[in-house]
């Protein structure tokens, strides 16, 4: 290539590198549109409408609003748009009171949390105040002062030195789980006591104050039915009824008053 021949292939070059150039006013009008919107998501973060007011439950039965904003480490107030949703559920997920969760925002100031819980099926003493046993015979709560809760209060026993996510020891506790985990919950709803200061003469207590005599430990399969079908009927029965006696092979039922020694077999039903 000779040097005319350079120059014009030069010449013809300029007007694409020209037309390459941006404009410096439009490189000003890009940044400006980027700050703009930045401000306007630092408001949106930022702002008080968008944080962080209410949480909503789904499928809980005993945990509250306050222990998912203890367990998964939330303030009310907060900037909602900075909650991670995968590390508040990492932290509910620590509480062994949770089975499974989904944690998602809800805009614009709540967070919506769907869970499972460990179910507890007793109560026990211990020497700081009580812990909650699910089936397994694992501490999944405890507290000082004795709640409300539909499950029943183990007596005659006080556990020691057990804290959440400890396993329960005592063997007298473990059979009286086995057979708690035989129930439903709507039948664990209806007792409120279960009583092993003597393990051969076991007694249940209703929320009416109906005593249930389990006996000892043996058949406990067919005395959990026996409870959960007494239980059901309860509500219905004609008459008050002073206890149930579920340690015989023959079952009966001791009615009060008038009636206190008529005894009639439980497959009738409370009568």
């Amino acid at each position: 290539m000779n040097e005319q021949d350079f120059a014009e292939t030069t010449e013809n070059l300029q007007p694409n590198r020209r037309k390459r150039r941006r404009s410096p006013r439009r490189i000003i009008k890009g940044l400006m549109f980027l700050g703009i919107c930045g401000g306007l998501m630092s408001v949106v973060v930022y702002s008080p409408l968008f944080t962080l007011q209410r949480v909503t439950l789904h499928g809980n039965t005993y945990l509250s609003e306050e222990d998912i904003l203890t367990s998964g480490r939330l303030h009310k107030g907060e900037p909602l748009f900075q909650l991670e949703t995968d590390a508040v559920t990492q932290n509910l997920m620590k509480d062994l009171r949770i089975e499974s969760v989904i944690v998602r925002r809800k805009l614009p100031d709540t967070l919506d949390v769907e869970l499972k819980e460990r179910m507890p099926v007793a109560t026990v003493a211990c020497e700081y105040g009580y812990l909650d046993l699910d089936r397994q015979g694992k501490v999944i709560a405890s507290y000082k002062n004795l709640r409300k809760m539909p499950i029943p209060l183990v007596t005659g026993v006080a556990m020691h030195d057990k804290y959440i996510g400890d396993d329960n020891t005592d063997g007298n506790v473990q059979k009286v789980l086995e057979f708690l985990s035989l129930l439903d919950a709507e039948s664990l709803n209806h007792l409120s006591e279960i009583n092993i200061t003597n393990p051969n003469a076991i007694t249940a207590y209703t929320n009416q104050s109906v005593q249930i005599r389990l006996g000892n430990f043996d058949r406990w399969e067919e005395k959990a039915k026996l409870t959960k079908d007494f239980l059901l009927s309860l509500p219905n029965a004609r008459h008050q009824i002073e206890f149930v006696d579920f340690s015989y092979t023959a079952p009966f039922i001791r009615l009060k008053g008038n009636l206190t020694e008529s005894e009639v077999e439980v497959h009738k039903g409370a009568q």
